[in-house]
């Protein structure tokens, strides 16, 4: 319960400022709904930094955070609906996926001038659900929030967590589960499968309006030195081609396995969104999976770069009828967009490694002083994040432990490669501190038995990752022998 003094000055729920483009621009696209009630909505997590980025003060929003956030109290303005998208999931298509237990409150511009949306995730069904219950349980909630805080702290472009509140009732799973319901701030929530599900309908018209407001929401400057520049659509899917290239380079610096890379899961704006069977990988190994559900590695971290430029194929198939009237000239033009997405993520992501290790300018041969010190970690199954931390400390000892005898060769041609201040800028890139998934796992279940502080001292280390501090050892150090495999699951 709010104390007094507090209610006394916030007689009301602070003002959000919505202006919902979404819901006014793209009819068709939507389905009105309000959230269902919940029972006793109890505050787990606010996120005050974010709730003032957004334009709200934290302590006046505080008091009403339980209410607002459970969806039992709509703040003035907010006009709520479950979006509308199609999207392939493991590679079947399903042309009618939507907002299964979310909804979209509205936009807000925040302090910055940028647009961004305000939604409930595990509010319950909507006309979406295909049969589940729309509701979340508190494990998932909180994987989220932290997850998404991780990420925004490692300078990934991501969804973020607002606030996380427990309803009071029991979410049916394999168990029963504590439920909850997240509040998540995303740029927008446009997805590849948003054009997916005019394209399946052959909703020219509507495709061409959803085109013209992700432009002019996500892409406003498109490249005049395209050769596509006279083409929105074709300029539009290079523009999200090299946002998304360079967004999964950012994913394979740190070392993150989305999961469940669906095209519904995929956003227009370059964000990371939909943390469900998510993790981070410890010992180094491309076939790294942890979905419980990718059972043949579609998803896997060294699959990643891969999933990519078929994602991306299947934004291209959604607009060909705006790229070109005529079908073979439209498939040749995009076909030359996406024959451009190896190259791109490959500029991207030598562009991370060479930030890991410090080179200065590029050289030719950059590429195969990285490759090799790949298949020294691949060899060795060496801890990901440990590994680089270790090379950007410069640290011999703890160089030999993880990867064993590392050849003098290698780190003589790193040496000549480094730039004079390396080191320093290496532990601005390099992180000491992930979400590591043993600790996850003990957080989200003491959080479900009641306990936050496992939570909260965890949010406290990965919100600043790149500082390694005194008496925070145990948040640096991969999982104890006997735990896993480490399987995830996606929540639902």
């Amino acid at each position: 319960m709010p104390d007094t003094a507090m209610t006394q000055t916030a007689v009301t729920p602070p003002e959000f400022l919505f202006d919902n483009s979404y819901a006014r621009d793209l009819p068709g696209l939507h389905v009105a709904q309000s959230p269902a009630r919940v029972r006793a909505p109890r505050l787990l997590a606010l996120n005050r930094g974010l709730a003032f980025e957004l334009g709200l003060d934290p302590d006046r929003l505080e008091p009403f955070a339980a209410a607002l956030f459970s969806g039992n109290l709509l703040p003035a303005g907010a006009q709520p609906i479950a979006q509308a998208y199609a999207g392939h999931q493991f590679g079947g298509f399903s042309p009618r996926l939507g907002d299964g237990r979310a909804l979209l409150l509205g936009e807000v511009i925040d302090r910055h001038g940028a647009r961004r949306d305000i939604a409930l995730k595990g509010s319950g069904p909507t006309p979406f659900s295909r049969g589940g219950d729309g509701y979340a349980a508190v494990g998932p909630v909180l994987r989220e929030y932290l997850i998404g805080e991780a990420m925004a702290a490692l300078h990934i472009p991501t969804s973020r967590a607002l606030a996380a509140v427990a309803t009071g009732a029991w979410v049916r799973r394999e168990v029963d589960l504590p439920g909850a319901v997240l509040t998540r701030v995303a740029a927008s929530h446009l997805r590849i499968g948003t054009f997916q599900f005019l394209a399946a309908r052959g909703d020219e018209a509507g495709l061409r309006q959803l085109l013209a407001y992700a432009i002019a929401r996500h892409y406003p400057d498109l490249d005049p030195d395209l050769a596509a520049a006279d083409n929105p659509a074709l300029a539009f899917l290079a523009a999200v081609s090299a946002r998304q290239a360079d967004l999964i380079a950012r994913w394979m610096g740190v070392g993150f396995i989305h999961g469940v890379m669906n095209t519904d899961n995929m956003t227009i704006s370059g964000e990371t969104i939909d943390y469900g069977p998510c993790a981070f990988m410890e010992g180094y190994d491309p076939a790294t999976v942890f979905s419980s559900i990718d059972h043949g590695g579609r998803y896997a971290y060294g699959n990643q770069p891969l999933i990519l430029g078929w994602n991306l194929a299947r934004l291209a198939e959604a607009l060909l009828g705006l790229i070109d009237p005529d079908a073979d000239r439209a498939v040749d033009l995009a076909t030359e967009v996406l024959t451009a997405v190896e190259a791109r993520y490959q500029v991207a992501w030598l562009k991370v490694m060479r930030a890991k290790l410090g080179l200065a300018g590029v050289q030719a041969d950059d590429r195969a002083l990285v490759d090799d010190l790949l298949a020294l970690m691949a060899a060795a199954r060496a801890d990901w994040t440990l590994t680089w931390r270790a090379l950007a400390e410069a640290d011999p000892a703890a160089l030999r432990a993880l990867l064993g005898a590392v050849p003098e060769a290698w780190l003589a041609r790193w040496r000549a490669r480094r730039a004079p201040d390396a080191l320093a800028t290496m532990a601005a890139v390099n992180p000491a501190y992930i979400p590591r998934n043993h600790l996850v796992e003990a957080a989200l279940a003491a959080a479900g038995a009641g306990d936050m502080a496992p939570f909260e001292a965890m949010l406290a280390v990965i919100t600043d990752p790149f500082t390694a501090r005194p008496g925070l050892d145990a948040y640096a150090l991969p999982a104890p022998a006997g735990f896993g495999p480490y399987r995830t699951f996606c929540g639902t």
